[in-house]
Formats: C-alpha cells, structure tokens, sequence
C-alpha cells in the first residue's frame, strides 16, 4: 500500500469529500469512546469472575486513562510528522486487533495489560481528528463542527455503557469487546480505502523531526495560557470523569438496577451530550462562551448531587441525563480553547489537551476506588460536585482573557 504525495491532511478537498472525511472521522470516534466507556458497566461483573473487589476491578478503567494520556505526547509529534490521518487509520486498524485479543483473556492480569494496550492504540484517534479540524474549520465555525464529531462520540459513549452492561449480562463479556474489534475492522478499513493511492509514498522531508516536536511541547508547556488550559482539562478529568467512571456502579448498589439497567441508564448521560451537540450553535448564541462554561459547570453539580442523594429512580435518570449536558457543554468549550492555544502546532496541543483529561481521569479513578469499597461513593461524589463548582469559576474566567 502506498500513499499521496501531498500530505493527506493539507491537500485541497471539495465540500463533498471534507463530509467524506468528517464521517469517517466521526466513525472511528464513535469506536473509540465506545471502548473507553464499555468497562464501567463491566465492573462488579469483573469483580464477581476474578474474584475481587470492585475497587480493584477498577484497574481496567484507570490503567485504560493512564497509558491514553501518556500516549498522547507521542502522538502529538506523529500526528504533525507524518499526517493526522495516516496516524489515526492505523490507530484504529490497532485498536481491532487488539479488542479481538481483549476477548481472550482469562485473568484480571491479562485484561488490564490488554486494556492499557488499547488506551495506547485508542489515544490517537480523538484528538488527532479534532485537531484535523482545528487544521480545517475557521476559529468562527469550528465550534460547531467539534460538536458535530462530539455528537459521533458520545453516541459511542451511549453504546460502550449499554452494550458493556447488555453484553456481563447476557452475552458474556467478551462478547463486547469481539463486537468492539469487528466496528474497529470496519473504520479502519474505510479509513485506508480513503487515503490509499497508486502513487509515490509521502515523503516527509518538510515535516517537523521528532526532537523538533518534542522541543515544541516544552515550548507550548513554557506558555502560561497553555499551563492554564491543562490545568484546568487534567481537574475537569478527575472530577466529571473520575466520577463518570463510577455511575453506574452506584445506579446499581443505591438505586438496586440490573447491571444492564444502569449501563442503560447511563445512556442518558449521552443524551444529554446530544441535546448539547445538536443545538450547539444555539446554545452559543444564547449563552456565549462564557455561559456555556457557568452553566455547564451547574448542571454537572446538580447532577453529581441528584445522583448521590437521590431517593427514587427517576432521580437517578434525571441526575445522568443534567451531568451529561452540562459536562459538554463545559467540555467543548474547552475543547475550543485547546484547538487554538498553538495553531502552529494543533496536533501536539490537541494531544496535550488529551493528555492532560485523561492523567487527570486516572487519578479521579484512583481516589473513587477507595471510596467504592468503602461504601462512600455519594459522599466522593459531593467532593466531586464542590470541585466542579470551583472548577466552574476558573473557566468562565479562563475564557473571559481568550
């Protein structure tokens, strides 16, 4: 297989072929926030079959968010050498193969290696493809169309918690992570038909070296807009995602539903994305910037505190459905903000911006495992929820300097 000689990401499109290449974008983020998302239903299942605790069962969710953001400073360098979708098709050709070995495994041990595999192999997907748009869309239009990529992956939020808990149910496991490979199989080979060509292969003669890359991120790192921003991504991670990662582990210990029941229900977290992602032009123009940073951060309040403190199921739901708006709505102003802290080096930030949610997911994860075994996550919750608040306050003040 060979590849153009003009880089893939740089090459002049039409209309038709730039939706061409936003749907298969949108396809491989669909797969990818699936597989980071189909654990957390999983976890007392897991627990049950490996024989401990929920807490330790947990590792296969942290270890996931840890080699994901660690992945990304690698990432960020390939992604601006070699062609952000050169590097997210073989990402996700990686991630197939994988998820068909994940299925395999017959110990705790084995699936958490396998799933740190797949936050390595999963980590150059999302990012790269919003930072293909930072490379693509004008600042005034790129907000709307990252909440159109956002709409593809919470989608497959929305399926990595049903069918994580459909399939412990019923189905097996396994069974999920086998269905993961086959959607994985089929982006990536969408993806390769896409960029192949019966040319010379892209010589990257122009591109920026690795130690070149490498010294751009300490340069990116030396800016105090640039700090700010990842400070406040890696708390974002550890409060919403942290907790996120615990849903439905609480639905089914406080409220008494089925595992499938609360991956369902955590459905709605998604739904409450896509009411963000669907009108986000609206919301924008209703709120501005600012306002969707002081409103999103209300809504993820009330929601962590619903869900903590709730008595009746519908409590439950309506908690999942106002934490999932509003975290989005928090998020992809966020998100903005990281698509233009370095536009000379949009791949490497974007990677950066990644890395940062996901160190700070892993260490929410770490510190709410504690608390699951000791029988405190609506307490950890409202730790969660006062974070948020704070968290609140600094962004809207963050995107009040841009």
């Amino acid at each position: 297989m060979t590849w153009s000689g003009n880089w893939p990401d740089m090459a002049v499109l039409t209309p038709a072929q730039e939706r061409q290449h936003l749907q298969l974008l949108a396809l491989a983020g669909f797969a990818s926030m699936a597989s980071m998302r189909i654990c957390d239903p999983m976890l007392v299942v897991l627990s049950d079959e490996f024989q401990v605790s929920t807490g330790d069962a947990s590792a296969v969710v942290s270890t996931y968010a840890v080699v994901y953001g660690l992945s990304q400073l690698l990432y960020g360098p390939m992604g601006d050498r070699f062609g952000k979708l050169r590097v997210v098709s073989l990402a996700v050709l990686a991630c197939a193969v994988i998820s068909a070995i994940t299925a395999l495994s017959n110990s705790l041990a084995m699936l958490v290696i396998m799933r740190g595999l797949m936050g390595a192999a999963a980590a150059g997907v999302i990012p790269l493809a919003m930072a293909w748009v930072g490379d693509r869309v004008p600042y005034e239009r790129r907000q709307e169309t990252l909440a159109k990529i956002m709409s593809a992956t919470v989608l497959g939020m929305m399926g990595g918690l049903w069918f994580g808990g459909f399939a412990a149910d019923t189905l097996g496991w396994r069974a999920a992570f086998v269905v993961l490979s086959a959607l994985f199989a089929l982006a990536a080979v969408l993806l390769i038909r896409l960029l192949r060509v019966r040319t010379s292969p892209v010589s990257t003669r122009d591109a920026p070296g690795f130690w070149t890359s490498f010294r751009t991120t300490a340069s990116l790192l030396a800016m105090a807009r640039v700090r700010w921003v990842l400070g406040v991504t890696a708390a974002e991670g550890a409060l919403v995602f942290g907790a996120m990662a615990f849903m439905p582990t609480h639905l089914h210990q406080h409220y008494g539903l089925s595992v499938m029941a609360a991956g369902s229900v955590m459905m709605l977290y998604g739904v409450g994305g896509l009411l963000y992602s669907q009108m986000a032009r609206h919301w924008l123009a209703w709120l501005g910037e600012r306002g969707l940073a002081r409103a999103g951060a209300g809504l993820v309040v009330a929601g962590l505190l619903g869900l903590a403190w709730g008595t009746a199921t519908w409590m439950g739901l309506l908690a999942c459905l106002l934490a999932g708006l509003g975290f989005y709505m928090l998020h992809n102003t966020l998100q903005v903000q990281a698509t233009q802290m370095a536009p000379a080096a949009r791949g490497t930030a974007v990677t950066l911006f990644a890395s940062s949610l996901f160190f700070g997911q892993s260490m929410g994860v770490l510190l709410m495992a504690k608390s699951v075994d000791m029988d405190w996550l609506a307490y950890a919750f409202s730790a969660a929820a006062l974070g948020v608040v704070v968290l609140g306050r600094v962004v809207y003040r963050l995107v009040g300097k841009h």
